[in-house]
């Protein structure tokens, strides 16, 4: 069946009835108002036989997908909890390596800026060679830092290295788990993935500084909290290696296409082997053989594996250019890691954008992290166990952000595919080319940071007040949902738009929240010092509120249009999908 996408001038001409289905795949036209103009699509020529359906986005189960989600959360602790697990610990590392607290905090840039640039070798590996093999790389390298620092006693010069390479270990996790997340999920579900997958993640910062202060009481020693790590590290490690299947749709497509070799789990390996042994030098029965074939792909309770449904009596075979099985052959493709395209994308202008509103909520919370433990400890007189659990605030806050940004997404891109003509198909997809994702993903955006300016100035003047300790407390709880929405929105935003990439568009989100971050926390003790904790957070307040607000109004205006003209096509173009 031939199918095409009509050129504007035939609107007013042509009237089309859609007769399949399934979710609009083309559309004839949306308007700079999307809710204003009605989109129609066609199945232009009727050919003898049955009628085509594109195949799903992914194959994998939702008892799978659920998995991962849970899954994917735990591996993102490695990101969290890796920093700040360290912030409760800065005095103490600086007595016991014989340094001064600033020297301390050069430790911390160091591992924010490899936070940075590490993604941008390992994201973009991921989108040729696989998931897996790099969930493997990376924390083989987590792990093995994480026994050096546990080995390490009062090497000041070793603190640096190994904190380093376990920055490059931990790193790539995050901007992974979302490109995982764009393997399995359409874009219409991912709010409701992303959203417990972040809540999950965002337990580090709630969990990593009582285990910090925790320690301190306890030991005296931070030895203990680097051994948390290497026994998070061990776990996380041996999850991925048995229970964790490739997503990589270079490699297995919509998850269809069986994974081979290192990219095939522990579990289905050893279960091969096993069945390989025991039928070997007997013909199998046609029930055993048949019980053989679904051991070695991974049917079990504990990981299931994706299956294809079997019922394709009544479909024409997809095209070659709709599916995205074609060429995959269940192993990936080694190439040099080029940390190019994820620096290249940042100067586009729409994504320029999205990046700038992924990276700002994320340094301005870094900066309250980083200050927590002079602020209470010190100012409020808090004692090593009391200033770690003052990250409990800041942590609710981020996870009921990352739960309550989920919803947002979801309801936004439905509202919008609604108002579009389009339908948010659960398991297809929308063609994300004919769709102003910007819209539906910025929904909302403006008000909750016209709120932030207030709740980020007021939290430096209640704490240059001396104000009970509550009221800074509820703050950090605002403000880290408040960051998280935002975040977590933008960072979906930024995988959305480059669908074939997703692994190189993390990395490049981690390039700048990282940097930005990294610029911040290298320069806060000195202006804290020079103007204080109030107008230190009356600017960022300003600055990120201000430019934030004039970012979001300027994507919803010209996103899609720059986004189409970044891609090489005009929106009225005929395109064939």
């Amino acid at each position: 069946m031939k199918r095409h996408l009509m050129h504007k001038s035939l609107l007013s001409n042509t009237k089309h009835v859609t007769e399949n289905p399934t979710p609009p795949q083309e559309e004839e036209e949306i308007g700079d108002s999307v809710g204003a103009t009605k989109v129609e699509n066609q199945d232009a020529v009727q050919s003898d036989g049955p009628a085509q359906e594109p195949p799903p986005h992914s194959v994998f189960s939702d008892h799978m997908i659920t998995y991962l989600t849970y899954l994917l959360g735990y591996l993102s602790l490695a990101s969290s909890l890796t920093a700040t697990i360290y912030f409760p610990i800065i005095d103490l590392l600086a007595a016991r390596y014989r340094t001064s607290v600033q020297e301390i905090n050069l430790t911390i840039t160091l591992y924010v800026v490899l936070q940075g640039i590490a993604p941008s070798f390992f994201s973009p590996l991921s989108d040729t060679l696989g998931r897996r093999p790099v969930f493997l790389i990376t924390f083989a390298i987590y792990l093995l830092a994480g026994v050096g620092l546990v080995a390490n006693t009062n090497n000041y010069v070793a603190l640096i290295l190994l904190r380093g390479l376990q920055s490059v270990g931990g790193s790539a996790v995050l901007s992974l788990a979302y490109a995982v997340v764009a393997d399995v999920v359409p874009h219409s579900r991912r709010g409701a993935v992303l959203g417990p997958m972040l809540a999950a993640t965002n337990l580090g910062p709630c969990i990593g500084p009582v285990i910090g202060g925790g320690a301190i009481l306890a030991s005296g020693n931070p030895r203990w909290c680097f051994a948390t790590l290497v026994v998070f590290g061990a776990s996380a490690l041996l999850l991925i290696g048995w229970m964790m299947p490739e997503t990589g749709r270079s490699v297995v497509g919509n998850g269809a296409v069986e994974a081979r070799g290192v990219w095939a789990t522990w579990w289905r390996l050893v279960r091969s082997a096993v069945q390989r042994r025991d039928s070997s030098g007997r013909e199998l029965s046609p029930g055993t053989a048949e019980k053989a074939s679904k051991d070695a792909h991974g049917d079990d309770g504990t990981t299931p594996e994706p299956s294809l449904a079997a019922d394709t009596e009544n479909k024409a075979p997809v095209s070659a250019a709709d599916d995205p099985n074609v060429g995959k052959t269940g192993r990936g493709t080694l190439s040099a890691p080029n940390p190019l395209p994820s620096v290249h994308l940042i100067f586009h202008r729409d994504t320029a954008l999205i990046l700038w509103l992924c990276a700002t909520p994320y340094a301005v919370w870094y900066c309250i992290q980083t200050s927590i433990p002079l602020i209470y400890g010190p100012g409020y007189g808090f004692n090593d166990l009391e200033v770690g659990l003052s990250f409990l605030a800041g942590g609710a806050g981020v996870i009921a952000g990352g739960v309550a940004a989920g919803r947002l997404m979801d309801w936004s891109f439905k509202k919008t595919a609604i108002e579009a003509g389009l339908s948010p198909d659960r398991r297809k997809g929308i063609d994300i080319r004919s769709f102003p994702i910007e819209r539906a993903r910025s929904t909302a955006s403006v008000p909750i940071m016209f709120v932030s300016m207030f709740a980020v100035g007021g939290y430096g003047w209640a704490v240059r007040a001396r104000a009970h300790p509550a009221i800074p407390l509820v703050l950090q709880f605002l403000i880290g949902a408040k960051c998280t929405v935002l975040h977590q929105i933008y960072s979906a935003l930024i995988v959305d738009i480059f669908p074939s990439s997703p692994g190189t568009a993390g990395a490049s989100n981690n390039i700048c929240r990282c940097t930005l971050s990294a610029v911040l926390v290298a320069v806060l003790q000195p202006v804290v010092g020079a103007i204080g904790y109030a107008w230190l957070f009356t600017i960022l307040a300003l600055v990120e509120g201000l430019s934030g607000i004039a970012a979001v109004w300027t994507l919803r205006r010209r996103g899609w249009e720059w986004r189409n003209k970044r891609n090489g096509a005009s929106r009225w173009s005929p395109i064939t999908v």
